[in-house]
């Protein structure tokens, strides 16, 4: 896999994702957990055309700074860029932004897993 790849998603404010309703404040704004899926989401995405059908990644570590604060309403772009590949460890650049511009920025890491040998583990701490 080759550094570089990258992906975007976008996600528009809602009541449903402010720090309210995720229970990570008293505010009608943006969620710190909401802002992190959402690049979260970018970095899973920017890998995915590049594995195998039995593979995924999983989210291992994530280190972003919640600049300022976004409300009900507003359109937020997440960008993963992938920065460096070790072995099946994947490090990501990671920012969002909205319309008035960065709101978010820090490194995320993900790793390759088989998606049945992964769920196995499950089974396991039974």
């Amino acid at each position: 896999m080759k550094t570089k790849l990258y992906y975007t998603s976008t996600s528009t404010v809602t009541a449903e994702n402010t720090a309210i309703a995720l229970g990570s404040g008293d505010m009608e704004v943006l969620a710190t957990p909401a802002l992190v899926a959402l690049m979260e989401n970018a970095a899973m995405e920017a890998v995915i055309e590049e594995l195998d059908d039995e593979q995924t990644t999983v989210g291992a570590h994530i280190d972003v700074a919640h600049l300022r604060p976004t409300p009900i309403g507003e359109t937020v772009h997440a960008t993963a860029v992938l920065t460096a590949v070790e072995g099946r460890k994947l490090t990501f650049s990671v920012k969002a932004e909205d319309g008035h511009g960065v709101i978010g920025e820090g490194t995320h890491v993900r790793y390759i897993v088989d998606r049945h040998r992964f769920l196995g583990k499950l089974k396991k701490q039974d």
